[in-house]
C-alpha cells in the first residue's frame, strides 16, 4: 500500500489517500472502512444516452464518485473489495443520493474520509504501508493424494492451490498403479509451487505432512529439478523446510507454524509471532489460570488493574457496526499500550486468528495473578459483526 496524502486534524477528523498495490492491500482497506465513512474513488458507470432520432443506447464511462459507505463486501479468495453507498457529490452521470457500487482496483488511488480516526485504524495504515511486511512465507501441507498450497502474509493466509489426486491402494505383488498415481500427484504439487510461489519474495517454503509423504515428495522434487535443470528450484533448495503435520488439510498449518524449528526460522514474521503468543496463552490458562483471561469484561477489569502484560485481540472486533462497541475495543488497546503492555492484533484470516475468535476474540496474559475475576461474563463480550 502506498500513502499518497494524509490530512488528519487535531479532533481526529480528516482523510487519507491510498493506492492499493497488491491483493493483500484490499484486506487492509476492508479493515479501514466503516459504515458512514466517505469514499472517493474511480469507478465504471453504465450510462444511457438518447440520440437526436430518439434511439436509446448505453455505454460504460469511467467517472470519480464520492460515496457515503453503507455496505462493505470482501471476497477473501479473490481479494476483491466492493463498497456500496449513496452519492455525496453532484456528478454528470450519477444524481445526488443515488446508489452505486465501487469495486476498488489495484494501482488506482482512493480517498477515505472519517469523522474520527482512532489509533487502531492509523496503526493499520502504517502496517499496510510498511514495505518490509510482505508475504515471505509459503507452505504446502500434504498427505497422499491431497495437498494445500498457501501463502502466509502478515495479514492473512491465502490458499493458492489445492491438489487432489486419487491414489489406488498397493496390491499384493504389484505397486505399479499406486506408484504412478503418486508420481502424478507429486508432479501436480511441483507445478503448483512453480506457478504460485515467487521465490524472489518468499524466504521460507514449509513442506508438512504425516509420515514420509514430505520426504518422498522432496526426493521427487530435487530429482526432477536436476533432470529438468530447473534453476528456480535448485537455487532455492535451502529455503525448503520439512516439518511434521497431522494431515494435508489447511488447518494443519497452525501446528506447522507452532513447530519450534519453524518458529526459530520464522522468528521475524507476524504469523509465527501470533501462533507463539496464542500457545503461550493456552499454556498459562492450563498451568496458571489466574494469569490468563478471555472475554471483554474480564480483560477490561484486568486492564483497569494495570495487570495486562500481553493483549490478544482479533481485527474482526474493530469492524463492529456499533461505534460505541468498537470504541470500547479501541479504548482497551490504548489503555494496555499506555500502561506498558504489548498488544497483538490477530488477523481473522489467519488460523491463529480463527482460534482466537472462538475465545470471544479477546484474551490477555497478565503480569501477576488476579483471583477474583471469575464472575459471569457480560453479553457484550461476544458481540461480533
Amino acid at each position: 500500500m502506498k500513502l499518497v496524502h494524509k490530512d488528519i486534524e487535531k479532533d481526529n477528523a480528516g482523510q487519507v489517500t491510498l493506492v492499493p498495490e497488491e491483493a493483500e492491500d484490499m484486506w487492509h482497506t476492508y479493515n479501514l472502512l466503516q459504515v458512514g465513512d466517505s469514499l472517493r474513488a474511480s469507478t465504471i458507470r453504465k450510462v444511457q444516452t438518447e440520440s437526436a432520432t430518439g434511439s436509446v443506447g448505453s455505454s460504460r464511462v469511467r467517472t470519480t464518485l464520492t460515496l457515503c459507505v453503507e455496505t462493505i463486501d470482501f471476497d477473501s479468495q479473490a481479494c476483491k473489495l466492493r463498497v456500496k453507498g449513496t452519492n455525496l457529490e453532484e456528478n454528470q452521470y450519477v444524481k445526488m443520493g443515488a446508489y452505486h457500487t465501487i469495486e476498488l482496483e489495484l494501482n488506482r488511488k482512493f480517498t477515505l474520509a472519517k469523522k474520527s480516526w482512532d489509533s487502531v485504524v492509523l496503526e493499520r495504515i502504517e502496517q499496510a504501508c510498511d514495505a518490509a511486511q510482505k508475504a515471505d512465507v509459503a507452505a504446502v501441507v500434504m498427505q497422499e493424494g491431497l495437498a494445500n498450497l498457501v501463502l502466509v502474509t502478515p495479514a492473512m493466509t491465502l490458499l493458492r492451490a489445492k491438489v487432489e489426486v486419487t491414489i489406488p491402494r498397493k496390491r499384493r505383488g504389484s505397486c505399479t498403479q499406486h506408484e504412478k498415481a503418486l508420481e502424478r500427484f507429486y508432479e501436480a504439487v511441483m507445478q503448483a509451487i512453480l506457478r504460485h510461489i515467487n521465490f524472489d519474495v518468499v524466504k521460507c517454503m514449509l513442506v508438512g505432512s504425516p509420515g514420509f509423504v514430505k520426504d518422498q515428495f522432496m526426493t521427487y522434487l530435487y530429482k526432477e529439478a536436476v533432470r529438468q535443470d530447473n534453476k528456480v528450484l535448485l537455487e532455492n533448495r535451502p529455503k525448503f523446510v520439512m516439518v511434521h503435520s497431522s494431515s494435508g488439510h489447511k488447518y494443519s498449518l497452525k501446528e506447522i507454524l507452532a513447530d519450534p524449528t519453524v518458529t526459530s526460522r520464522l522468528s521475524d514474521t507476524k504469523a509465527a509471532g501470533e501462533v507463539r503468543v496464542l500457545e503461550e496463552f493456552y499454556k498459562m490458562l492450563q498451568h496458571e489460570p489466574d494469569r490468563a483471561f478471555y472475554g471483554l469484561a474480564h480483560v477490561e477489569k484486568a486492564a483497569e488493574a494495570l495487570a495486562v502484560d500481553t493483549l490478544l485481540i482479533s481485527d474482526k472486533l474493530f469492524r463492529h457496526q456499533e461505534v460505541a462497541t468498537r470504541s470500547r475495543y479501541v479504548r482497551l488497546v490504548d489503555s494496555v499500550k499506555d500502561n506498558g503492555g504489548n498488544v497483538r492484533i490477530f488477523s481473522s484470516l489467519h488460523v491463529s486468528g480463527e482460534q482466537l475468535t472462538q475465545l470471544c476474540g479477546v484474551a490477555a496474559i497478565l503480569r501477576f495473578p488476579i483471583a477474583d475475576l471469575s464472575e459471569p461474563e457480560d453479553d457484550s463480550s461476544s458481540d461480533e459483526d
